[in-house]
């Protein structure tokens, strides 16, 4: 089939298509809360107002992390919420690889009465700044 034949003849629903996508991405980018910057993120630390909660896998946040954050899977998470509790009047601060799962852990933790924010790109973000990292 010619590509171009079929994107000149259904035009219309690609971009309905596309619309819908847009919204999509608006609607759960929103859900998930605000996304903070990394000096955002970095500062609100250094006040004590934010914990970190990287919600990679075990293998990946052991290959590298940023210091002093807390692992919980994505996976795990909404069965480890009690170990956040002593921090619930912090911001929490939800870091993932690249966004792919941020959103959905901090709506999960909005949802159980947390103030959490996401950090913008992630540790993709984190290290393509030459920001440092731990290893464990």
């Amino acid at each position: 089939m010619d590509w171009t034949l079929f994107i000149a003849e259904q035009w219309v629903l690609l971009s309905i298509l596309a619309v819908l996508v847009a919204a999509l991405v608006f609607v759960e980018g929103k859900r998930g809360g605000e996304t903070l910057s990394y000096h955002e993120m970095t500062r609100l630390f250094n006040d004590d107002q934010a914990l970190l909660l990287d919600v990679r896998e075990s293998s990946e946040f052991s290959g590298g992390h940023i210091a002093h954050a807390i692992n919980i899977p994505h996976t795990k998470l909404a069965n480890q919420l009690s170990q956040l509790e002593k921090h619930k009047s912090k911001t929490v601060v939800v870091i993932d690889k690249m966004g792919q799962h941020s959103g959905v852990a901090a709506k999960t933790l909005k949802e159980n009465g947390y103030q959490a924010a996401r950090l913008q790109g992630g540790m993709t973000e984190w290290q393509s700044q030459n920001l440092p990292v731990v290893k464990a």
